[in-house]
């Protein structure tokens, strides 16, 4: 085995809301998991507005609990930086809550939403991300109670949300991780968000949240040969990582566009 592999990685994963690491992400968390990394899922928001019948604060609670029940399903921890469902801000005060989570984590690779998606709420956390990777190593920022990152971690975008940006128009990936050994893991990960799963079935009367997931997964696939995949953008910016440690990890997984 190659020397940077007898390392145990620790992988943060970092998306706006509960569920989004996993329909975006979570086969590469779980397979991420399985080579022997340790694997953290934060969500910005608890997803307060995540419900129909259901108040603010009680949903809030119940997509916690989802959050670290789906975490779980593959030993994997939960953190909710707690911003609020929509209102998701780049501002001092939430940058600096990010820096503390990045050097309490001490992440060696940081997997984020896209910053061309759907909704705002996914850009900025996006932006967050991208921002609290190199702030996090800098000593003059004095932000919380934890030792700086000694260097940026390898920064990893996700594909939007249905592959598309507010237009409508393709946000495409630069590679794929073939999770068709880890679908059933990713949606059980996924089926633990039930306020999700039981509010979309209750207005669609199909259980879509799960059909579009694998639907979405599957056209991945489709793409590079295989059964289901996650497509992914690595941030190659001054200053941040250029080789690609996701590859090096999930070398059988890997698959160049």
């Amino acid at each position: 085995m190659k020397k940077e592999n007898r390392k145990k990685y620790t992988i943060l994963c970092l998306m706006a809301h509960p569920d989004d690491a996993e329909i975006l992400s979570g086969g590469t968390l779980a397979a991420l998991q399985s080579k022997g990394c340790h694997v953290v899922i934060a969500s910005m928001t608890p997803g307060q507005a995540g419900s129909m019948v259901i108040g603010p604060e009680e949903i809030s609670n119940i997509r916690r609990l989802e959050g670290a029940a789906a975490a779980a399903v593959i030993g994997a921890a939960y953190y909710c930086m707690e911003s609020e469902d929509l209102y998701i801000s780049y501002d001092k005060s939430t940058l600096n809550r990010v820096i503390n989570l990045f050097r309490e984590v001490q992440p060696d690779i940081v997997i984020t939403a896209s910053p061309q998606d759907y909704m705002l709420d996914h850009e900025i956390s996006s932006n967050l991300a991208q921002s609290a990777c190199m702030a996090a190593t800098i000593p003059n920022l004095k932000v919380g109670e934890f030792p700086i990152l000694e260097k940026v971690p390898h920064l990893y975008y996700a594909d939007a949300v249905q592959g598309m940006d507010r237009f409508g128009k393709p946000v495409e990936s630069d590679f794929f991780i073939d999770i068709s050994a880890y679908m059933e893991t990713k949606t059980e990960m996924l089926i633990q968000h039930k306020s999700q799963r039981d509010w979309l079935r209750s207005i669609s009367k199909v259980d879509e949240f799960v059909e579009m997931m694998r639907s979405f997964s599957a056209r991945n696939g489709a793409k590079v040969g295989v059964a289901y995949a996650e497509g992914y953008r690595q941030h190659l910016g001054f200053s941040y990582p250029h080789d690609n440690l996701l590859a090096t990890l999930l070398n059988e997984y890997f698959i160049q566009k």
